[in-house]
């Protein structure tokens, strides 16, 4: 399969929320449609395209109710893309996520001069630096290689031990974004507010929050007292 055109796909906001969603579970095409601004037509436009591309994959599975088989989409590729954009450098990589990775990378450019006298000194210290930046990417791959394992297996227990959806659902924009809004959550979750509200005080009881002046975020200090089996001396 040949490359997929991975900037024209992320051209289209259509397209990067559906992505979105996508990386949250799997879904039915009337979910994704009940997602986006947009008709469920345009939304069939834009899952063809990337199911084209080799980005998403399609297949058809019964209901828990009785009706016809809703076809439902996933994320078919496990990549990083990286690429730098300046006056002097247009590059992209794309990475696999998996096989061998490494568990250790030194980065040293104290050895690569800043000023050069010769043609000759400048290509060698821009190839110098060449393979440093691939002592990056092979960092990269290896980092998000383990986050994609360790989301995986976050989303796995959560619905397990847990099972709302909605919860998880916040939990997975929070861990890949720092922090949110209750009205981005809303308009992410399609929910009224308040509700977004609600569900982020119940994700509280089990992952620590920090819900103040309309933004959430994980509590990094609480959840660094409860890995350390220290309870909460009481609120903020």
């Amino acid at each position: 399969m040949t490359e997929p055109d991975i900037f024209y796909i992320l051209g289209n906001k259509v397209r990067r929320d559906l992505l979105s969603h996508l990386t949250c579970t799997e879904c039915y095409f009337s979910f994704l449609s009940s997602k986006v601004n947009v008709s469920s037509t345009a939304v069939a436009k834009h899952l063809k395209i990337m199911e084209r591309e080799g980005i998403l994959k399609s297949y058809e599975r019964e209901g828990p109710f009785i009706g016809p088989a809703r076809k439902y989409y996933d994320i078919a590729i496990s990549r990083t893309y990286v690429t730098t954009v300046t006056p002097n450098l247009f590059w992209y990589r794309g990475l696999d996520l998996g096989g061998s990775l490494i568990e250790k990378a030194e980065i040293d450019l104290s050895r690569i001069p800043l000023e050069h006298e010769t043609l000759i000194s400048m290509v060698a210290s821009f190839l110098e630096l060449t393979g440093e930046l691939e002592k990056i990417l092979q960092a990269l791959q290896a980092v998000e290689s383990r986050r994609d394992r360790l989301m995986k297996e976050i989303k796995e227990r959560y619905l397990e031990e847990i099972g709302d959806m909605t919860q998880m659902a916040i939990l997975h924009y929070l861990l890949l974004n720092g922090e949110a809004t209750i009205e981005d959550l809303s308009d992410r979750l399609n929910l009224k507010e308040r509700e977004v509200i609600v569900k982020a005080q119940e994700l509280d009881k089990f992952i620590p929050l920090r819900i103040k002046d309309g933004i959430v975020k994980i509590d990094e200090e609480k959840l660094k007292q409860k890995l350390g089996g220290v309870e909460d001396a009481g609120e903020d």
